[in-house]
């Protein structure tokens, strides 16, 4: 009778952790829609207001307005800048195609920018004072945790200011 009963808690003990491990992987998987996006069917539009006028963004996942994961294109012309500034936020960034220069602290200095080429991957942790500008046309995908902001050092930077 003993080793029944050690058998059927064993049994219950392995059924109980099994679901407890699963259930976090199950609920992914129940609310996560697989994603297909080929580059020719990326939608881009307008980059929002925050940003100097002339970039372009495409949403391949998430909403970056709201809490949660989402991943983010950013299209830049030759020339582009961003003035020093930072997110609440980590981000990690890699660059499609073109060039990137990155730099940090709180005055945008050209010559001490890191230049990250197509290919290239940058983790920065929020809050973190930086810039960044492209000299030819640059594409950078940018996933993080939402909602995305951005907080420029000296606020007569902020594009959405200079509108008012």
């Amino acid at each position: 009778m003993e080793t029944s009963i050690d058998k059927k808690r064993v049994l219950v003990l392995a059924l109980i952790a099994c679901a407890v491990l699963a259930g976090p992987a199950l609920a992914q998987g129940a609310s996560d829609a697989q994603i297909f996006i080929n580059t020719k069917d990326i939608k881009w539009t307008d980059a929002p207001p925050s940003m100097p006028k002339g970039a372009k963004v495409a949403v391949l996942q998430g909403d970056p307005g709201k809490a949660g994961p989402f991943v983010i294109r950013l299209k830049t012309p030759a020339g582009y800048k961003v003035a020093p500034h930072w997110h609440s936020q980590e981000e990690n960034l890699t660059v499609i195609s073109g060039t990137l220069y990155l730099g940090m602290g709180d005055k945008l200095d050209m010559k001490s920018a890191h230049a990250l080429s197509a290919g290239g991957f940058h983790f920065l942790p929020g809050k973190v004072h930086h810039y960044a500008f492209a000299k030819v046309p640059t594409v950078v995908q940018v996933s993080s945790n939402g909602p995305l902001d951005i907080t420029y050092i000296n606020p007569d930077d902020d594009p959405q200011k200079a509108k008012k």
